[in-house]
């Protein structure tokens, strides 16, 4: 059967910890799994630009014996004069999986609809379900366990980031504490989704405007740009509203002793993380750049056994 991966929650808890294993068993034989030799193609779709997501998926196609085949919508007819659907179907007879990195969630959710192979969302303006995996894989090579960990993320609760964790988070069963300014808070229908997960996995969710109290005690603290790709002319205003929400070395010692810091990268430094942060020995931002790679390799691995 045919599964897409358009946002965090379209796998089950026990689904995202086989693809975690698999993640971990790839990192440490990186070329043992060869789903895509022959070899098979995996189109690679941009709207936006991208330096890990598109370094990742090339590098991790090539791993698992496949040819990345990296197309820019400006370049091509999606978006323009053809539809998502009808992209889909031409795609579909020529290639092992569609990979997109895209503005509307509802664009992924129309190629899927349109497909037989399966859809991965490299990114859109709702969810970054593909860098959670890379984010929950590198919180376990640093502290195994992911149940009952207390995970902040701390800026705007309406970004993909912070929306992935929500339901990333809740499926692995660790507390979720989004702090953000009350106009940035997460969709509500996201929130109701996250909290009907946790109640099953033993998670839990905190959205508050108390950017202190949810940073106190946390096993890991993640934050990113406060100006998202497409928001720049706003870039003004969310400095002067998210200038209480900067991660520094005081909101850091709020936290456990042994706390991480994460970040998706790129980084504003100064803005919504200082340098000794970012750089500093709670750091694992490498770590979680790197896996990258592991973690998308193993859901096309995963993915592909499924359509099997």
């Amino acid at each position: 059967m045919t599964r897409h991966f358009l946002r965090d929650d379209d796998i089950t808890p026990a689904e995202q910890a086989e693809i975690l294993t698999l993640a971990h068993e790839l990192k440490r034989d990186r070329f043992q799994a060869k789903p895509l030799a022959g070899p098979q193609t995996v189109a690679v779709i941009f709207d936006k630009s991208s330096t890990r997501t598109r370094v990742s998926f090339a590098v991790g196609i090539a791993d698992l014996g496949g040819v990345p085949l990296i197309i820019s919508t400006a370049n091509s007819q999606l978006g323009g004069k053809e539809t998502a659907s009808d992209t889909a179907r031409v795609l579909e007879r020529q290639v092992a999986a569609i990979v997109w990195r895209t503005y509307a969630q509802s664009g992924l959710e129309e190629m899927a609809a349109g497909t037989t192979v399966p859809v991965v969302n490299a990114l859109s303006d709702d969810f970054h379900p593909c860098q959670l995996l890379a984010d929950l894989l590198t919180i376990q090579e640093h502290r195994g366990e992911l149940a009952g960990l207390t995970i902040t993320f701390i800026g705007d609760g309406r970004s993909n980031m912070a929306q992935s964790y929500l339901l990333a988070g809740a499926t692995a069963g660790a507390h979720i504490r989004i702090a953000a300014p009350h106009e940035y808070s997460p969709e509500a229908d996201v929130v109701a989704d996250a909290e009907r997960i946790a109640q099953q996995t033993g998670g839990s969710i905190l959205i508050t405007t108390d950017v202190t109290a949810a940073a106190t005690d946390a096993d890991v603290i993640v934050t990113d740009t406060w100006v998202s790709m497409g928001k720049e002319d706003e870039k003004a205003a969310r400095v002067e509203t998210f200038g209480g929400y900067r991660v520094d070395d005081a909101l850091m010692a709020r936290a456990k002793s042994d706390a991480l810091f994460l970040h998706c990268l790129p980084a504003d430094r100064g803005y919504e993380v200082t340098a000794s942060v970012i750089d500093g020995p709670q750091s694992i931002i490498w770590d979680e750049a790197e896996n990258r790679l592991h973690a998308q390799k193993a859901l096309l691995v995963w993915l592909l056994r499924q359509a099997a």
